[in-house]
C-alpha cells in the first residue's frame, strides 16, 4: 500500500525520546512518530487495515508493521519509548476484551519485527483515540463517529464505559452513510414500485451504478408521472441486482448522491438527511448528558464541511451541547502514548 503521508515531517532532536501514535481503523492504518516531550510530529505514516476483530492476526501484524516502518526511520527506532494504538474493534477499558488482546499480540509482533522496542504500549478503541484527540486531550466526556457507520460512546478517565449504536449495517448504525445510502435506494424503489412519491434520487442512483440512459426515470425528457409502469418495473430489476452485488456497506457511497439532490431542494433527500441527523441526536441522548458536556465528533458526515454538522450542531445545542470536530484519531493516539510514558516515568 503507497502511503499518501510524508515519511518525516520535522527534524527530530539528538538524543530525544520518541514516541508512536496509532490510528488503526477498518479501512487503513496511520502512524505518527512525534517528540515525547512536546508531541511534535515529526514523522507519519500508512498501512492496509486494521481492524482488531475483522483483519486476520498474520494480516493485521503486517499492516501495522507497514505503518510503522513507514513513520519511523531505521536510525531513530532505538529512541522509540511509548506506543499507543487506538484501534477498530478494540476497547481500552476491558484487558480481556479480544479485539484488544488481538490488538496487543499483533502490535506486539509488529514492533519487534521492525526492531522497536518501547518500554510502554497502550491499547484502546479508535474511538477513545479520537476523543483524546480534542484540544488539551480531555480525559471524560461524549464521543460521536458518523462515518460509514456510526456510534456514540461515553469516555471516562480515557476508556469507554458506555456505548449507543455501532451495531452494524444488519443492526444498526442509525444516521451513518451506509444508512442514509440505504434509505436512499428505498427511496428510488418506492417511487418505482408506487409506493413513494417523485424524487431525483431514482435517476441519480440509477445513473451511479451504470444502468443505461433508457431505464432512468428521466428517458427521453419525460417525467415521473409518465414513467409507465412497465417501465418502472424495469428499472427495478435492472437496479435490484446491482445493489444487492455490491458489499452492503458500499452503500455509503451513495451518500453523496443524496447530499447532491437535497442541494437541489429534493424531498426526500432532504428528508432522509434530517432524519439522519435525528438518529446521531438520539444516540447522544441515549448518553444521558450533562448540559454543557463536551462532544467530540469525528467521521466524514460530521467534519467542517459534512452534510449533517449543520442539522447536528442545532440539535445538540438544544441539548446544551457543542460538537468539536477531529480529523481522526492520530493525535490522541500520540497523546495516550505520552500520557503512558509519563505515568512510567
Amino acid at each position: 500500500m503507497n502511503s499518501d503521508l510524508n515519511q518525516a515531517s520535522g527534524r527530530v532532536a539528538p538524543g530525544s525520546a520518541l514516541v508512536v501514535g496509532l490510528d488503526a481503523g477498518g479501512t487503513r492504518t496511520r502512524a505518527v512518530l512525534a517528540d515525547a516531550a512536546d508531541g511534535r510530529v515529526v514523522g507519519e505514516g500508512a498501512g492496509g487495515p486494521a481492524n482488531a476483530l475483522t483483519v486476520p492476526l498474520p494480516q493485521l501484524t503486517e499492516h501495522l508493521a507497514e505503518a510503522l516502518t513507514r513513520a519511523v526511520p531505521q536510525g531513530e527506532r532505538e529512541r522509540v519509548v511509548a506506543v499507543g494504538g487506538g484501534f477498530a474493534g478494540a476497547t481500552g477499558a476491558d484487558e480481556e476484551d479480544p479485539g484488544r488482546l488481538n490488538a496487543l499480540r499483533a502490535l506486539t509482533a509488529a514492533l519487534r519485527q521492525v526492531g522497536i522496542t518501547a518500554d510502554t504500549v497502550a491499547i484502546g478503541s479508535d474511538i477513545e483515540a479520537a476523543f483524546a484527540s480534542a484540544p488539551g486531550a480531555p480525559a471524560d466526556g461524549l464521543a460521536l463517529v458518523a462515518g460509514t457507520g456510526a456510534v456514540a460512546m461515553r469516555v471516562t478517565d480515557r476508556h469507554c464505559t458506555a456505548t449507543v449504536d455501532g451495531d452494524g449495517w444488519l443492526l444498526g448504525d442509525d444516521g451513518s452513510g451506509f444508512w442514509i445510502g440505504r434509505e436512499a435506494v428505498r427511496a428510488a424503489l418506492r417511487m418505482a414500485d408506487g409506493r413513494g412519491g417523485p424524487t431525483a434520487l431514482a435517476d441519480l442512483i440509477g445513473r451511479e451504478l451504470g444502468l443505461p440512459e433508457e431505464a432512468l426515470p428521466s428517458a427521453g425528457g419525460r417525467g415521473a408521472r409518465e414513467w409507465s409502469r412497465f417501465g418502472r418495473e424495469a428499472y427495478r430489476m435492472r437496479l435490484l441486482p446491482l445493489v444487492m452485488a455490491q458489499r452492503p456497506t458500499w452503500l455509503a457511497r451513495l451518500a453523496p448522491v443524496v447530499v447532491e439532490a437535497a442541494r437541489g431542494r429534493d424531498g426526500a433527500a432532504e428528508a432522509i438527511l434530517a432524519r439522519a441527523a435525528d438518529q446521531l441526536a438520539d444516540s447522544v441522548r441515549a448518553l444521558e448528558p450533562r448540559v454543557g458536556e463536551r462532544v467530540v465528533a469525528t467521521g466524514g458526515l460530521l467534519g467542517p464541511d459534512g452534510p449533517l454538522t449543520a442539522p447536528l450542531t442545532a440539535r445538540l445545542h438544544a441539548l446544551g451541547l457543542t460538537l468539536d470536530w477531529v480529523a481522526d484519531g492520530c493525535r490522541g493516539a500520540v497523546a495516550l502514548a505520552r500520557i503512558e510514558y509519563g505515568r512510567h516515568q
